[in-house]
């Protein structure tokens, strides 16, 4: 199978494409080499990117003569798209080739973006939703021509062969005592402080509270502290994961979210979580100890779960519950590629 993947261009990134993205597509590829299935032969898939590089729905309509050169050059057998203007978008330029769409949240959630998502829908040969909340937001009922796979993650090395890693000439285990503060607890906040839609402002209202806590720490004799709001951004991929294993909590304040690629990966790294109610944070980390969902966007409450995860003192079950919920890369690659598969009828 020949898969075209249509997405928009990320001029930050060294190769423009989303790191989700480009793990899954770095997935299906893996998986046509590794499988043992008995059509793995006739079910080979490879994969070429189209960038979306225009700006806005005018930007995006710019690019079908573009799109349609690469499609007759590429000969697809099927196109995915992700978001939801790149899909309505790659509809648009064909319908020669069937499209597969993925959903990732914004697309979705923003009500000036959904009604076009909805269009992409309804042209789309099979759509695909990171969450249940998206999934209903957008009126589309599971097995109708849609399914609900959130974005896999690929599982870090555990904590005793990452800490072996070197970051230039430091290890990563001397790095993140240079970047922590052994006399303060340490919360991860789940992106960076300049993105609105993460709502740092909310995060460092529960962090102001918290810290005024007469204990951090149930379990100890420390009788006052000082919790410390780490921005995620800047860091390797490395570097986050080794945060992860280090920080007492990851913080997690958004307005919206889809399925968040950083609450499954502290999951995976066993780190505590304290989540306002968004996207399927909720689902994920259901029953999990150590995880704690505010479902109010008081600060106070936050806070107060901020609390409970300082003193939980140990990793969660959060790598078990990835794997048993089929999250890694490479199980939500073979999900995708039966649907190429169902779609193409081989």
């Amino acid at each position: 199978m020949r898969i075209l993947i249509v997405c928009s261009y990320k001029p930050q990134l060294p190769d423009g494409v989303a790191p989700f993205v480009r793990e899954q597509v770095e997935a299906l590829r893996a998986w046509k080499a590794e499988s043992q299935e008995p059509k793995a032969e006739s079910e080979k898939v490879t994969c070429e990117y189209y960038h979306i590089k225009g700006k806005g729905l005018i930007g995006y309509m710019q690019e079908i003569p573009r799109l349609r050169r690469k499609i007759r050059e590429c000969q697809p057998d099927i196109i995915h798209a992700h978001y939801g203007l790149s899909c309505l978008l790659a509809n648009i330029a064909t319908r020669r080739v069937p499209v597969v769409s993925t959903y990732h949240g914004s697309d979705i959630n923003s009500p000036m973006v959904r009604p076009l998502s909805k269009i992409a829908m309804r042209l789309s040969a099979w759509n695909i939703f990171v969450s249940k909340r998206n999934m209903a937001l957008a009126g589309a009922v599971e097995g109708q021509k849609c399914s609900l796979i959130p974005c896999g993650i690929n599982l870090p090395l555990p904590w005793s062969e990452l800490k072996k890693q070197r970051v230039g000439q430091l290890t990563i285990n001397k790095w993140v005592e240079g970047v922590l503060k052994p006399e303060k607890k340490h919360v991860l906040f789940a992106g960076a402080f300049d993105n609105a839609v993460k709502d740092p402002m909310l995060a460092e209202q529960a962090i102001a509270i918290a810290n005024k806590f007469e204990t951090c720490n149930l379990k100890s004799e420390i009788k006052s502290c000082e919790l410390d709001l780490i921005e995620l951004k800047g860091y390797t991929r490395d570097q986050v994961n080794a945060l992860m294993y280090a920080c007492d909590t990851l913080l997690m304040t958004s307005k919206t979210e889809g399925s968040p690629q950083v609450i499954k990966e502290a999951m995976a790294c066993g780190c505590p979580i304290v989540s306002v109610d968004v996207g399927d944070v909720a689902e994920q980390s259901e029953g999990l100890d150590g995880c704690y969902i505010v479902p109010s966007r008081e600060p106070k409450d936050i806070a107060d779960a901020l609390k409970k995860a300082i003193a939980f003192e140990k990793g969660t079950k959060g790598r078990e519950r990835i794997i048993e919920a089929k999250l890694t890369n490479e199980q939500v690659a073979k999900k995708i590629i039966k649907i190429y598969g169902q779609i193409l009828n081989v």
